[in-house]
């Protein structure tokens, strides 16, 4: 799946120690994106095949739910059934929906109202509370989070599952990340289409830090392929990993997606290519035939491939 992460504002109040990309409110360098400016992207990446974009951007104090409603409606008018997007993060809907005093339910009727057929589980990093405590006390408590989540599956919207390892974690708060996953799994009829773990990249962040290996990394998928046994999609990650991700289709996972940007991870040093042909021959040197898929479609989990 082509696709490209539209970071719409860098704006963001939740002070997170791991992101290099966030601007306070008073900071220079600040923006806001128009809508003009987000179809300028679109439209880049539906030049280089792409057939999905994401939406992530902040936790911006000015932003209220009906801000990202108007934008949302007008790319499902202007783009229709050619383009797929991932709205925004649960965090963000979680923040947004505070900040507009809305519960979680209407905040999630509202955006599904207005075109928003999916809502991505980023966001997520390691969902154990003792971690959040440590690295973004600002952001959310992990059981709030999964409430945010089963009010957007409630509403008819799509979401997925994702984790970021290789901040300071232990592997009791990794685990605590993956039982919480699989047991909101259980528990909500198999909704979450997918679950993409990355990994962390510590360039130009308060935290700091030294970035995983590629071995650990394909060993965290192979076990969360093992553990996750009720989520179908298991997604290795090109964006952070580049070409060694597709290695990951060796230890369990099954999906990845190339990006065309993504403004987040770039910030802390991750490295993004649009010579998809030459990503893909890692691919084929594994002996692994790479099929382009269809974004995915909420009312069967099927993958829709072209030959």
């Amino acid at each position: 799946l082509i696709m490209c992460i539209i970071n719409y504002t860098n704006v963001c109040v939740a002070k997170c120690d791991y992101c290099a990309f966030y601007k306070l409110p008073h900071q220079n360098g600040t923006y806001l994106l128009t809508y003009e400016q987000i179809k300028e992207k679109i439209d880049a990446v539906q030049k280089l095949g792409g057939t999905m974009v994401g939406f992530n951007g902040g936790f911006h104090p000015k932003l209220k739910l009906d801000h990202y409603a108007d934008i949302f409606s007008k790319v499902r008018h202007d783009y229709g059934d050619s383009l797929e997007f991932y709205g925004m993060t649960v965090a963000e809907f979680m923040f947004s929906c505070k900040l507009s005093k809305l519960d979680y339910k209407t905040g999630a009727k509202l955006l599904r109202n207005n075109g928003s057929q999916w809502i991505t589980g980023g966001g997520a990093e390691i969902l154990d509370d003792n971690f959040r405590e440590r690295h973004s006390p600002g952001k959310y408590r992990v059981d709030d989070y999964f409430n945010a989540q089963k009010s957007i599956l409630e509403a008819g919207i799509g979401s997925t599952a994702t984790m970021v390892i290789g901040f300071d974690e232990d592997l009791n708060e990794r685990f605590n990340h993956l039982k919480r996953l699989r047991t909101f799994q259980d528990e909500n009829n198999n909704g979450l289409h997918s679950f993409l773990c990355w990994t962390y990249k510590p360039y130009h962040t308060e935290l700091g830090g030294k970035e995983v290996s590629t071995e650990e990394y394909l060993r965290w998928l192979a076990i969360s392929r093992i553990y996750l046994d009720n989520i179908v999609h298991i997604r290795t990650s090109v964006l952070t990993k580049n070409e060694e991700a597709l290695k990951g289709l060796l230890y369990g996972a099954n999906d990845f997606d190339l990006p065309s940007e993504d403004e987040v991870t770039q910030k802390a040093g991750a490295t993004i290519s649009t010579e998809f042909e030459k990503i893909l021959e890692t691919c084929k040197n594994i002996g692994i035939k790479p099929i382009k898929r269809k974004p995915f479609q909420l009312k069967s989990k099927s993958i829709e491939l072209d030959t």
